[in-house]
C-alpha cells in the first residue's frame, strides 16, 4: 500500500528511487520485488505518466481553454496540390470557442507579411483576441 502511495505522489519517478524511500522509512524489502510491484502499477497507469509530470510542472505547456468568444484563436498553414500538380498554401485562422473559420488566404508561397496583414485586418474588423496560438513550424518563427 505504501508503494502504491508512492507511486500516485511520484509519478515521474523510476523504481530505483522509491526502493530507497522505503528503506529510510523502515520498510526491508528485496529492491527487486519493490521493482516488480512498481512496474506492474506503471503498466497500468500508462506510459505517459513521466511526460504528464513535466508538462503540468512546464506552464508553457499548459493548454489554454478558450472560455469565450474572441478569448484564443488560432493559425495554421494547410499544403494542398492543384489539378497542375503545384503546392497551394492556404492560411486558415479559427476562433477555438466558437470553431469559426475567421480567415482564409491562399496563396503559392506565404511570407510572414502576408500572416502579419491578415491578422491586422482581422484585428481591425473583429477586435484582438486575448490569446493567440499556433504552432512551432519554421514558417511562424518570423
Amino acid at each position: 500500500m505504501r508503494l502504491r502511495e508512492l507511486a500516485a505522489a511520484r509519478a515521474g519517478y523510476g523504481c530505483r528511487r522509491p526502493d530507497i524511500l522505503l528503506w529510510r522509512e523502515g520498510w526491508r524489502v528485496n529492491h527487486k520485488r519493490v521493482e516488480r510491484i512498481w512496474r506492474q502499477g506503471k503498466k497500468s497507469a500508462g506510459k505517459t505518466t513521466r511526460a504528464l509530470t513535466f508538462m503540468a510542472t512546464d506552464w508553457s505547456c499548459i493548454r489554454l481553454r478558450p472560455e469565450r468568444r474572441d478569448h484564443v484563436w488560432s493559425y495554421d498553414t494547410a499544403l494542398v496540390g492543384t489539378t497542375d500538380g503545384r503546392a497551394q498554401r492556404i492560411l486558415v485562422v479559427i476562433d477555438e470557442y466558437t470553431r469559426e473559420c475567421l480567415s482564409m488566404y491562399a496563396a503559392r508561397s506565404i511570407k510572414h507579411q502576408d500572416v502579419l496583414n491578415q491578422l491586422y485586418e482581422l484585428f481591425r474588423c473583429r477586435g484582438e483576441p486575448e490569446h493567440i496560438r499556433s504552432d512551432n513550424e519554421p514558417g511562424f518563427t518570423a
